[in-house]
């Protein structure tokens, strides 16, 4: 963004965050981390919806003429785009003046369509550093797609929807396909979905937390007493390739610790800065 001058804007990344998994809020320390590292804005902060610094706070204390809010989550859901904006008195609108500030609440990250080239970074990321027996072609191998899905919000899949129909149009893999933990069709039809042998699977998720450290693995068919005791020892919870169901899949780790995420979060503000004309 070298166009646009932010030396009077303090950026705050917002995460969900959680009390019962440390790992939750590590992709929001290190994009703030790069995006402090930068030296775009005149301060960078990370904040929280469920765990310390909670965002209210942390906007408290802020008084710099303009205050963008990214909130580092993947889909338009009921935090996102309820819950979080209106308790932070932002109604309908995405645009609030307090004592003198203005605020601006972006929208997820999740949601952009540079995290096109996230996922495929993560999918080529994988298959390059464990060639078995050989270097996996993408025109050989499907690509999955997996996010966590719920019925209870039909907005929670739209994002990977919209990634798989991009991608697959791209042709660069053989395939691709949405699975997921909670709808139809589930992360473990994925071996029935393709034909190729090669499967390489992304989760769809900010951080490397339960779901795709522990739930994920599982339900690609890893016992869980393996997993368990791989994570105790340290170790990435699946084996890149394991075979299973004579297909040889490969599993990355999840979007939202992807370097490029940060210029994502980049994305979302140019976008707010280019909306209001500020």
């Amino acid at each position: 963004m070298p166009d646009t001058n932010l030396s009077d804007a303090t950026l705050l990344v917002l995460g969900h965050g959680s009390t019962k998994n440390a790992d939750s809020s590590a992709p929001v320390f290190q994009h703030v981390a790069e995006l402090r590292r930068r030296k775009i804005f005149a301060a960078v902060h990370e904040a929280f919806w469920k765990q310390e610094p909670q965002v209210k706070t942390v906007l408290a204390g802020l008084t710099t003429p303009r205050v963008f809010i990214v909130p580092l989550f993947i889909s338009e859901g009921y935090f996102s785009d309820d819950v979080i904006p209106r308790e932070l008195g932002f109604g309908t609108g995405t645009a609030l003046e307090v004592a003198g500030s203005m605020r601006f609440y972006c929208d997820p990250v999740g949601t952009h369509p540079s995290m096109t080239k996230v996922l495929l970074a993560r999918a080529r990321e994988v298959l390059e550093k464990y060639p078995f027996p050989r270097q996996a072609k993408p025109k050989d191998t499907t690509l999955f797609i997996a996010g966590h899905g719920t019925e209870r919000n039909e907005n929670s899949r739209v994002a990977i929807v919209r990634q798989v129909e991009m991608i697959r149009a791209m042709n660069e893999f053989a395939n691709v396909h949405a699975v997921f933990m909670e709808e139809e069709p589930r992360i473990a039809d994925c071996y029935t979905l393709t034909q190729t042998k090669n499967i390489v699977v992304v989760p769809f998720f900010i951080s490397d937390g339960m779901h795709t450290q522990e739930d994920i693995p599982v339900l690609l068919g890893e016992a869980k007493r393996l997993v368990e005791e791989r994570l105790a020892a340290k170790q990435p919870p699946w084996r890149n390739p394991t075979e299973r169901h004579g297909k040889l899949v490969w599993y990355s780790a999840s979007v939202g610790t992807d370097p490029h995420m940060a210029d994502v979060i980049m994305e979302r503000v140019r976008e707010v800065i280019d909306r209001n004309n500020v």
